[in-house]
Formats: C-alpha cells, sequence, structure tokens
C-alpha cells in the first residue's frame, strides 16, 4: 500500500468532515466530483448538486480507523469511523476517491450509523 496516497486521500477526508470545507461550496465544488453522489447516515440519496444547493451537515467530528483499498489504478476505497461530538453518535463511513483531472476527487460516500464506541473500534484495529 502507498503510504502517502493514504495519508494524502486521509487529509483529503479529513478536510471534507472539516468545517472550513463546509462551509464554502468552492471548497466543496473542488473535492467533490462532477457524478458525486451519497448515501447519508439519515438513509437520503444526495449528490453534488445537493450538497452545494442545500449544504452538508456542520458538526464536529473527529476520523478514526483510516484504511484505503486500491480497487483500480486511479480508484480507491476509503473506510474510517467516525465520532460525530455535535450529534454525539458515531457512523462507519467509506468513500471513493477517483483520481480525475490530475487531482483526487470525492466521488462516492456512504455513511451508516453504528452502535460501536471508538474504544472498539479502536480494539480491533490491524
Amino acid at each position: 500500500m502507498n503510504i502517502n496516497l493514504k495519508e494524502h486521500l486521509k487529509q483529503l477526508e479529513e478536510s471534507h468532515i472539516g468545517l472550513e470545507v463546509r462551509n464554502s461550496n468552492e471548497k466543496l465544488d473542488e473535492i467533490l466530483a462532477d457524478e458525486f453522489f451519497e448515501i447519508g447516515s439519515s438513509g437520503y440519496f444526495y449528490n453534488k448538486q445537493d450538497c452545494l444547493e442545500t449544504g452538508v451537515v456542520l458538526t464536529e467530528m473527529s476520523l478514526h480507523n483510516y484504511e484505503i483499498y486500491p480497487l483500480a489504478p486511479d480508484v480507491v476505497l476509503a473506510t474510517y469511523f467516525i465520532v460525530d461530538k455535535t450529534r454525539n453518535r458515531n457512523t462507519l463511513r467509506s468513500s471513493i476517491w477517483k483520481r480525475m483531472d490530475e487531482r483526487w476527487q470525492l466521488y462516492f460516500h456512504q455513511g451508516t450509523i453504528s452502535p460501536l464506541q471508538l474504544s472498539e473500534v479502536l480494539k480491533n484495529t490491524k
């Protein structure tokens, strides 16, 4: 596994959950692929236009157990665990990142509310 790629994608993922990107349509537009779609933890389906027009949830989150799994030369699946401090809930997340136009862009995202606590997730780390 390419450690530099893993760290780069983790930084992109952390920026995507950060308030600076979530508060900026310009930055959100840059990170999301034009074909982006999401199955939210709410169970609703969103696309890039939805995110830009109605905004995204603004909460304080921390990312844990970030792993990547290459699917093709320019396509990577990322999985991780989120502690949402604002909504007091945890989610398991997956994202597909694609390298397009000379940069990595978020192509797909899914969040699933989880009863797991961070201590349980960290205990089961590889």
